[in-house]
């Protein structure tokens, strides 16, 4: 609910995506993979796509992140999923840079030492192409447990870098902070093929 208006995403699903996800994933060796058919989308998959694809026009399969699993565990997950981009799927990594909930600040302060010390370092590794240390963050990144007490906001980030492959190239597209900590820094990869 927001301002007393509840909001839906109706958004068609994509069961010949989500069979062939399953399918890849599986000949990867992370099987076997579990259907939800019953679960509806997560805010973190509605909300961007609904600033993205007002119509709710496009199908969507989602898929869950395994929190008991590392960063490289999620890039790993995402190369799987590389032969998707080639059949025309927009692979989307939706969380947040900095996620700690607990260390909300009021909206308009500007970021703690801790989440911009994070960010920089985020943003500085995907642009300067240091992916393994993108996935090695929690050894290698400055306040990456303050940053992500739980790493479900980060590894959608693994996951789409994975798929983008070792040769992508990270551009920064959006940068804004919310409630002092919270980052929405947002890339997009792109491949040499």
């Amino acid at each position: 609910m927001r301002g007393g208006v509840k909001l839906k995403y109706p958004a068609p699903g994509a069961p010949d995506l989500a069979r062939r996800t399953k399918e890849l994933l599986e000949q990867g060796g992370f099987g076997p993979v579990k259907e939800d058919r019953s679960r509806g989308l997560d805010h973190g998959a509605w909300v961007p796509l609904m600033l993205m694809f007002p119509d709710a026009d496009i199908p969507v399969c989602q898929l869950s992140v395994q929190t008991d699993r590392d960063a490289a565990y999620h890039y790993n997950l995402g190369r799987a999923l590389a032969p998707l981009r080639e059949e025309g799927v927009l692979v989307l990594g939706s969380g947040s840079a900095t996620h700690n909930l607990r260390k909300m600040g009021p909206s308009g302060s500007p970021p703690p030492q801790w989440a911009s010390d994070f960010d920089t370092w985020l943003k500085d590794s995907l642009l300067g192409g240091r992916y393994d240390d993108v996935n090695r963050y929690e050894e290698k990144a400055p306040n990456a447990k303050m940053a992500h007490p739980r790493p479900e906001h980060l590894y959608p980030l693994h996951v789409a870098l994975g798929a983008a492959g070792d040769e992508s190239k990270a551009e920064l597209i959006h940068s804004s902070w919310t409630n002092a900590s919270l980052s929405y820094a947002s890339y997009r990869f792109t491949t040499k093929n």
